[in-house]
């Protein structure tokens, strides 16, 4: 077992890529933290690196150069089962990710979303805070992921450090993108060096596109209009909406429970 801060990338900040630049306040990435736990997004995907995890990655243990983290527990107490929402407290926990952890997040959140046309990039949005903020809550699923996402920045820098002697930040980006390519999907033809961190790629994918998705510029990219006001009537859902509802209540043999159209 190690310790990520003695050993881990929070060490290693010879390269020269830029650092990430927090510009959130608390109270935002709090609320973006409460979107990403209610995201549709977010499926209950479970975390690598538990050892009651029964998934795929059984078996594993031997296989590549997956880190043995010694991580500190989060003991703060959070919000508790009936927190004051009138005066809420602005920070209920500490943020856990070093500046080295946060940067490595940052291209690997760029890598998965870059900019493109008028949508900014996912650190541009501040994924890797919201990102923070969820793997420092100091409840079961978020320090599951916690350590999934941390064993994973670990692994990358390793690997980086065996192909290339550099830190991952430091790599040309077709010397990441060889790297990202091997653990990007995990399926059938995925090395068995690779199916532990191809499984952790999911989770931090997951996390980083619902993260993006929640954000106002995330909406706006897809198209989510989302809590704006209709002037007069509601007119309800359009006819394309209904033959949508229609067809999939169809497939699954419900067709009875169909509104009516007119």
């Amino acid at each position: 077992m190690r310790n990520p801060d003695d050993q881990g990338i929070a060490a290693r900040t010879d390269s020269d890529a830029p650092a990430y630049a927090n510009k959130l306040s608390r109270r935002d990435s709090l609320k973006l933290l409460a979107a990403l736990a209610a995201s549709a997004m977010l499926p209950a995907l479970s975390a690598c690196g538990s050892p009651s995890t029964g998934d795929a990655t059984d078996g594993l243990a031997d296989a590549g150069h997956w880190p043995e983290l010694d991580l500190q527990p989060v003991t703060a107490s959070g919000y508790g089962k009936d927190p004051d929402l009138i005066t809420p407290p602005e920070a209920p926990w500490p943020l856990t990710l070093t500046s080295a952890q946060l940067s490595l997040l940052a291209l690997l959140s760029d890598i998965i979303v870059p900019a493109e046309g008028k949508s900014p990039s996912a650190s541009a949005v501040q994924v890797p805070t919201v990102i923070d903020e969820w793997v420092s809550a100091p409840y079961p699923d978020q320090q599951q992921d916690r350590l999934t996402v941390l064993s994973a920045l670990a692994w990358l820098e390793d690997e980086a450090a065996l192909r290339f002697s550099q830190p991952f930040t430091a790599l040309a980006t077709a010397q990441q993108l060889a790297i990202i390519d091997d653990i990007a999907y995990r399926n059938d033809q995925t090395p068995r060096q690779f199916q532990r961190m191809a499984e952790a790629f999911v989770r931090l994918r997951n996390l980083v596109l619902a993260a993006y998705f929640c954000t106002p510029d995330g909406m706006e990219d897809i198209g989510y209009m989302g809590n704006v006001a209709i002037a007069g009537d509601y007119p309800g859902p359009t006819p394309e909406a209904y033959r949508h509802l229609e067809t999939v209540l169809a497939d699954l043999g419900l067709s009875e429970f169909a509104y009516p159209v007119g």
